[in-house]
């Protein structure tokens, strides 16, 4: 899936993944391919995301918002 991970003043992310793990308000959450369609509030913690070829990456964010929908996941943190 097409992931875009941006703050105010950057871009931190853009490219392919099969997997992202955000924290949640409610908690740890995972997008996977096909995910259904999603808007959701973010809390500070750890954002890790899984590329095609298996590289791991993670992001410290204070909070943000999630929107997903047809494999295009728009991350907007702070």
């Amino acid at each position: 899936m097409k992931v875009k991970i941006t703050k105010p003043d950057s871009t931190l992310y853009d490219g392919e993944a099969k997997l992202v793990q955000l924290p949640g308000t409610g908690g740890l959450f995972e997008i996977l391919n096909n995910h259904a369609p999603i808007i959701s509030s973010l809390t500070k913690g750890t954002l890790r995301l899984v590329k095609d070829n298996d590289e791991e990456q993670s992001f410290d964010i204070r909070g943000g918002v999630v929107k997903g929908q047809n494999n295009d996941l728009l991350i907007l943190v702070q």
